[in-house]
């Protein structure tokens, strides 16, 4: 613990000075510590415990800062903007990948696990700077969280193909509770809360029982979440939602603590798991550059067109905020590892992808968020009008 957090907050550090998002740095301090340079920590399920829970806390922390009324504004837009970068991702990966020599089950999952939005990347960078109540930044949270539900009845699709079978009946069934879970929760879970949490806090007599409360909703939320059949940082996002309406700012001061000392595992997490001897040869180099620019491309060009309708400006925005892979792809990736679907050398170019694909959102959102310096609730408003 001492390893990570501290080389995580040091090149956290020097690329502050740099004028450098420093999540970036704590991405590269995963590669540097891990196997491939220095060798001075391994993967494992400890930290792979800690990465969970920083990247739920921070969804959770997240959730404080948007109103369940006002994502709902934009959840259409928001659906059009996932759909269609679910589809231009997996369908451009796909092609690159059939002029190289893939077969077409693997090929299959890496494009799976490319689908997917890491919210997490792109809700550090918007919590950061304040920028978590423009439009923009709401239609990202709401597409990412429908995002990982389409990724999960993608692969649910993959891993089907890739055995030869079909069980229609389980891929409905599969949709349906991610998709019921998701919205139920959006929906009414906010006014669910807002009746129950109160005659609940009062005959607590704990210590900050209100963050308590708090903590078991965040919990609990994220069981479902998984059960559903969708990530568990889905339904800490929702809970942090539904709350947000409900709680004072010493629950969100509490959150704020607690993420600042565990995101930092969740994004060394990341590098920890590239294995630079895989790219050796160029041939794995080359697909690998490919795969990035296709990722990158795939996700601006699709999520940007499905938010065309709110003007230029804003459509960049979205679709630079969901360029990051991160958890979910390196997720998806083991599971066609662990099925002898993905070769070695191929998961790692999975795993390299997601994370230069993490490392470069955010100096391109700080770029399409210029002119938010130091946004407050309300500033989108007075820069139109101004």
């Amino acid at each position: 613990m001492l390893v990570v957090f501290a080389s995580a907050k040091l090149l956290s550090e020097i690329f502050e000075r740099l004028r450098q998002p420093g999540i970036v740095g704590e991405i590269l301090a995963g590669i540097l510590i891990g196997p491939s340079v220095l060798a001075w920590i391994a993967p494992g399920d400890v930290l792979s415990a800690l990465a969970d829970l920083g990247v739920m806390f921070l969804l959770f922390r997240v959730g404080l800062e948007v109103k369940s009324s006002e994502l709902l504004k934009v959840s259409g837009t928001a659906a059009v903007v996932a759909i269609l970068g679910v589809i231009s991702t997996f369908g451009l990966v796909s092609a690159v990948l059939s002029w190289s020599h893939t077969t077409r089950n693997e090929s299959l999952f890496i494009a799976a696990a490319l689908v997917a939005t890491s919210v997490g990347i792109t809700a550090q960078v918007l919590a950061a700077r304040g920028l978590i109540d423009l439009r923009a930044s709401r239609i990202i949270l709401a597409a990412a969280v429908i995002d990982d539900v389409l990724g999960l009845i993608v692969l649910a699709v993959v891993t089907s193909v890739a055995q030869g079978r079909w069980n229609v009946g389980e891929l409905l069934l599969t949709a349906g509770l991610a998709i019921g879970f998701t919205i139920v929760v959006a929906v009414w879970g906010a006014k669910a809360l807002g009746a129950i949490a109160p005659r609940v806090e009062e005959r607590l007599r704990v210590a900050e029982s209100q963050f308590v409360l708090a903590l078991i909703l965040l919990f609990l939320f994220a069981l479902l979440a998984v059960y559903s059949g969708i990530a568990a940082i889905v339904g800490a996002f929702l809970a942090g939602m539904a709350l947000s309406e409900h709680i004072g700012s010493r629950v969100r001061e509490l959150t704020q603590g607690v993420s600042n000392f565990l995101v930092p595992f969740f994004l060394v997490n990341i590098g920890l798991y590239v294995n630079l001897s895989d790219f050796s040869s160029w041939p794995v180099v080359r697909i690998t550059l490919v795969l990035i620019l296709a990722v990158v491309v795939s996700k601006v060009a699709g999520c940007g067109l499905g938010a065309i309708r709110l003007g230029r400006v804003d459509a960049m925005r979205v679709g630079v905020g969901m360029i990051p892979r991160g958890e979910v792809c390196v997720a998806v990736a083991r599971v066609g590892l662990g099925m002898g679907i993905l070769r070695q050398s191929s998961y790692s170019v999975v795993v390299l992808t997601a994370v230069v694909a993490a490392a470069i959102a955010p100096p391109f959102l700080h770029l399409v968020f210029r002119n938010f310096p130091a946004a407050v609730p309300g500033e989108e408003e007075i820069y139109r009008l101004g």
